[in-house]
């Protein structure tokens, strides 16, 4: 028989315990919150967060060019000639001697303004819509969706510069129309979730405990369609800016005094191929990088408010 193993002596054993002891975590696992989970993801996220970052610069500079933008909006020095970006000037200066990053940043005012509205009005009117067809069913259900699918078929570009021919070019009439013709899509997402989820049991408990239809919507089934809305109204953000530009470019758009960087692009067209080309790229890539910025905030939220991630 083999002899047994030596046994180490109590004091070296207690050592090795307090050692282990000092390694190996002692206190609960604290659980994360929905909102800590969610921001951890999206934090991860790489090109959400350099998205965000570029969002909020520009946001910044437009809003603050009051500070920031080195002229007066719209002042002209007639003796000044045309020129390309220079250290006094970082994107030249236009035909009419005006400094054309100051030009910029005020027209970005109005893109934005203009692309944050139309999200705003059309994901609160698309979830609404989306959740009475999806909760009440039946003739309500059927009637709401004709009209979303009504909407859908119409030329988008064509109605919106038979509108503003007739109502005007003002960048409230264009928000207006632009959010009449951008709810269709938040509303048939939310329709499709109330659909599931009004068939759940924290449903039919909240039903059987009294609560009001209203109430049902409002504080159970609304707050678990968040995520699809939230990424649906970052889209709308995007989309309604390049809507925008592209009208200002046919001339349907934003009309003078005011500026956007789609009539800036109009103004600029006669310039291909020429010296002055470069009045083309500024705004250009102002819209290049609110879209891009806005798409990768949208997969990020997209990856961070869905349940299933593993990110």
């Amino acid at each position: 028989m083999s002899e047994a193993p030596p046994r180490p002596e109590p004091g070296v054993v207690d050592a090795v315990d307090a050692v282990v002891g000092d390694l190996l975590p002692t206190a609960e696992a604290v659980p994360r919150t929905q909102w800590q989970l969610f921001r951890r993801r999206f934090v991860r996220h790489r090109a959400a967060m350099a998205g965000t970052a570029v969002l909020l610069l520009l946001l910044v500079a437009c809003f603050g060019a009051d500070w920031i933008a080195p002229a007066e909006k719209g002042k002209q020095d007639l003796l000044a000639e045309p020129a390309g970006p220079s250290w006094d000037h970082p994107f030249g200066v236009d035909q009419l001697g005006r400094d054309y990053l100051t030009e910029v940043l005020y027209a970005g005012q109005v893109s934005l303004r203009i692309g944050l509205a139309v999200a705003v009005i059309s994901t609160v009117v698309g979830s609404i819509l989306g959740a009475l067809a999806g909760y009440a069913g039946g003739w309500v259900d059927s009637a709401l969706m004709r009209l979303t699918d009504l909407f859908l078929v119409i030329p988008q570009i064509a109605l919106l510069a038979i509108a503003l021919k007739r109502f005007g070019s003002s960048p409230l009439v264009i928000t207006l129309v632009l959010a009449a013709l951008f709810w269709m899509g938040v509303a048939r997402v939310v329709r499709s979730q109330v659909l599931v989820i009004k068939q759940r049991e924290f449903v039919e408990a909240a039903r059987a405990a009294g609560a009001s239809d209203l109430r049902i919507v409002a504080r159970h089934i609304l707050p678990n369609c968040i995520g699809p809305i939230t990424v649906n109204a970052t889209l709308a953000v995007a989309l309604a800016i390049v809507a925008e530009s592209t009208l200002s470019f046919l001339g349907f758009g934003v009309q003078r005094p005011d500026t956007s960087w789609g009539n800036m692009l109009t103004d600029a067209r006669g310039f291909v191929g020429t010296d002055l080309s470069f009045l083309i790229y500024s705004p250009g890539l102002m819209l290049l990088l609110v879209t891009l910025a806005i798409n990768f905030i949208g997969d990020g939220l997209r990856d961070a408010l869905d349940p299933q991630s593993t990110r």
